[in-house]
């Protein structure tokens, strides 16, 4: 089975593409229907972008 999504995993991400290919919904197969299922992609997305900005800004602080 996929493993789940975790907003640890931003640090994986260097492009775009590798967030495509890193978000996967383990439980897929499972959802009602086909928008259920592009919404939790895209919740998924959303963590781990918003994860993203908050390490960046760890980041900068840290510089300063």
């Amino acid at each position: 089975m996929v493993r789940r999504t975790h907003e640890s995993d931003a640090e994986l991400i260097e492009t775009v593409d590798d967030l495509e290919e890193l978000v996967q919904d383990k439980r897929k197969s499972w959802r009602a229907n086909s928008s259920t299922a592009r919404r939790r992609q895209r919740r998924y997305k959303n963590r781990l972008t918003h994860e993203l900005i908050h390490m960046d800004f760890e980041l900068i602080e840290r510089c300063d």
